[in-house]
């Protein structure tokens, strides 16, 4: 089954020469420069309430940064990635003023991620070979998946991670497709030992990359610990083997999480899940690192992408709707349910595995939403209660099948 065109990013490793690399190297650094100093300028006149810098007063700034003397290195690398940095600061302040995100922050040259943006005007692809601006030679890409027939690079971004691997990420347009699926919809319960449990009753372990790898994690870290501040050789030799660790870990986790989402894409039509507070749950010291590391809003993050490559839905219901609580055979609702109670006997003499009936619930509550919108949580008499659904627009089509599902 085809779908529209798409933008998707294809992400490969490439091995720059010397003086490529030193050309990135100061790239970043200028590019981090330039962001600093816009956020600078723009957070002065917020704390002095002046009228807002906007993204075409930092454009001006930076033409007159450049014309100093002390800032005549940034005419030294291409403008086209200073340029975006102001683009992606603007984009920043955007999120925050519609309270997506905090307020911007200040790069770090240790802990900020190392990466710059390329339109079309400052690189040439021609026939498999990319070359950057101010570069005499193409970079070597490992490409280790063919781009899209015919595709045409909008954008080039190449960054290096803490590990020290160079990558490019290139844009462009793609027409995914996707076989028709097996099951028209399917409730998800995302948990701590099973990463995810199905309203069929299949339960996902959690792979636990961190736990797995905490003890080599851990060493490199005290070996960091033990060197001496500053910038000597063996303590950036350090912090490279603890990027290396951390590397490892996420790399295999999120290597799990795409064969996980998409496998829950391919064989289901109708996806439903929680909206789970993440962020408050990583407050909790309890739970924070299990949390932290089953990687619940990434795994959200890839099936919402997904699903719409594909042509699949994705319906979201409220936090707190009590699909754990909720009897998935009578619909009574047990008064309390702790963490540690697996397993439970409802009234009506129907025992139920916490996480499977959950997901059942959860796959209720969805079905629910495309069909009629709302009505699945019991009505109570406090006043203001939230919603127990967040309310989805679903093509009638959609609604009509949703509808036959349930009966």
């Amino acid at each position: 089954m085809a779908t529209t065109h798409v933008k998707r990013a294809f992400k490969y490793r490439f091995c720059p020469t010397d003086a490529q690399a030193a050309e990135l190297s100061r790239t970043f650094g200028c590019v981090r420069k330039v962001y600093n100093m816009a956020l600078q300028a723009r957070t002065e006149a917020w704390t002095m309430r002046q009228e807002r810098v906007s993204y075409n007063a930092t454009s001006a700034m930076l033409t007159a940064w450049k014309k100093a003397e002390e800032l005549a290195y940034l005419s030294e690398v291409s403008s086209v990635p200073l340029q975006q940095a102001l683009r992606h600061l603007q984009g920043a302040f955007t999120d925050f003023w519609q309270k997506r995100a905090q307020y911007p922050k200040f790069k770090s040259r240790k802990k900020s991620r190392k990466s710059a943006e390329y339109t079309s005007s400052a690189f040439r692809f021609r026939q498999g070979r990319l070359t950057l601006a101010k570069m005499d030679e193409p970079l070597a890409i490992v490409w280790s998946r063919p781009l899209p027939e015919g595709a045409r690079p909008s954008t080039v971004t190449v960054s290096q991670d803490a590990a020290g691997r160079w990558f490019v990420s290139v844009l462009c347009e793609d027409r995914p497709t996707m076989p028709e699926p097996v099951n028209p919809a399917v409730g998800v319960d995302v948990g701590i030992t099973s990463l995810v449990t199905l309203s069929t009753g299949e339960k996902i372990t959690n792979p636990r990359h961190e736990r797995s790898d905490r003890e080599r994690l851990a060493k490199a870290q005290r070996s960091l610990a033990r060197k001496a501040t500053g910038d000597g050789a063996n303590r950036a030799k350090a912090r490279l083997k603890v990027g290396r660790a951390y590397a490892r870990i996420a790399d295999r986790r999120r290597d799990f999480l795409h064969k996980l989402t998409t496998r829950l894409v391919r064989e289901n039509q109708t996806i439903v899940i929680e909206d789970l507070t993440v962020r408050g749950m990583l407050k909790n010291r309890a739970l924070a690192r299990a949390v932290g590391d089953a990687s619940w809003s990434e795994l959200r993050s890839m099936l919402e992408y997904r699903v719409g490559w594909y042509g699949r839905d994705l319906v979201v219901i409220d936090r707190w709707f009590p699909s754990s609580k909720l009897c998935s055979t009578c619909g009574a609702v047990a008064e309390k349910m702790p963490l540690n109670v697996r397993e439970w006997t409802c009234c009506c003499g129907a025992t139920h595995d916490r996480d499977v009936n959950a997901a059942r619930n959860i796959l209720a509550a969805g079905l629910a939403v495309a069909a009629c919108g709302d009505g699945v949580r019991p009505q109570r008499s406090t006043p203001g209660r939230r919603s127990s659904v967040k309310q989805e627009v679903v093509p009638p089509q959609r609604a009509r099948a949703a509808a036959q599902l349930r009966g």
